[in-house]
């Protein structure tokens, strides 16, 4: 009897034991949790993604084409570092001074009424013949000197030419390599200029020219009227040639 309690003990102890024992493999532990993939909220992630990615793309060509817009506005705006100004105007003062030169009669309007009215007008009747002589010879002076200063001025234009083809030849480069709007409307603004001091000088060759031709002209006329007024002296009677007796060589009889 002893021996049966004893086995009836153990094995309700072993019973009661078993639970303890065996409970960790059906109880799950609090934090393990299920990893589920979705497959449409995946692909609106990368949706969202991607365009977050092209609108900061899209921010970053904004900022470029605007850095390169101020860039190109700097260049437009910048100043072109070449002037031809000082040479252009030291040729047309050279050209100036010329024609400021000019001798007995001027380029002045009322100096040339004057010349006019005492020297180129009609031929004096009480003039005397050395008087007519005197104004002849003004006039020959006049033409002279107009026709000296007409090849002085053709000398400065003729000299002026070297410094304008180098002038031409920098502005040229100048525009062909400006940076932006600005140094190419400078640099053509400064060609038109050159061009308007070539003009300048084309203008005073041909006043030189025209003035020289006038003088000769003015006293080929002024010598025709003399030479009539002389014809009609010689005319007149009782004041134009007189017969006289002349011997050419003297002795002693």
């Amino acid at each position: 009897m002893i021996v049966r309690r004893s086995r009836a003990a153990f094995l309700a102890a072993t019973i009661l034991a078993l639970p303890v024992a065996v409970s960790p493999l059906f109880v799950q532990p609090a934090a393990a949790a299920w990893i589920v993939y979705d497959p449409t909220n995946y692909a609106q992630n990368v949706l969202q993604a991607a365009r977050a990615l092209e609108q900061i793309n899209n921010q970053i060509t904004s900022l470029q084409n605007e850095a390169q817009m101020l860039i190109n506005q700097a260049r437009n705006l910048a100043s072109l570092p070449y002037s031809s100004l000082q040479q252009l105007q030291q040729s047309v003062q050279r050209t100036q001074q010329l024609l400021n030169q000019a001798q007995k009669i001027a380029f002045d309007v009322q100096q040339i009424d004057q010349a006019f009215q005492s020297t180129y007008g009609k031929a004096s009747l009480t003039a005397s013949d050395q008087q007519l002589v005197t104004q002849a010879r003004e006039r020959w002076q006049n033409t002279v000197a107009g026709l000296q200063d007409a090849m002085r001025v053709q000398a400065g234009v003729v000299g002026n030419i070297d410094t304008n083809r180098a002038q031409m030849s920098a502005l040229v480069g100048q525009s062909q390599n400006a940076a932006g709007a600005l140094q190419a409307t400078q640099a053509g603004n400064q060609l038109l200029a050159l061009q308007a001091q070539q003009l300048a000088d084309l203008t005073a060759v041909v006043a030189a020219n025209g003035r020289a031709q006038a003088l000769s002209e003015a006293e080929r006329a002024a010598a025709a009227e003399q030479g009539r007024e002389q014809r009609r002296r010689f005319l007149t009677p009782g004041v134009g040639y007189q017969p006289g007796n002349a011997r050419m060589f003297q002795n002693g009889n």
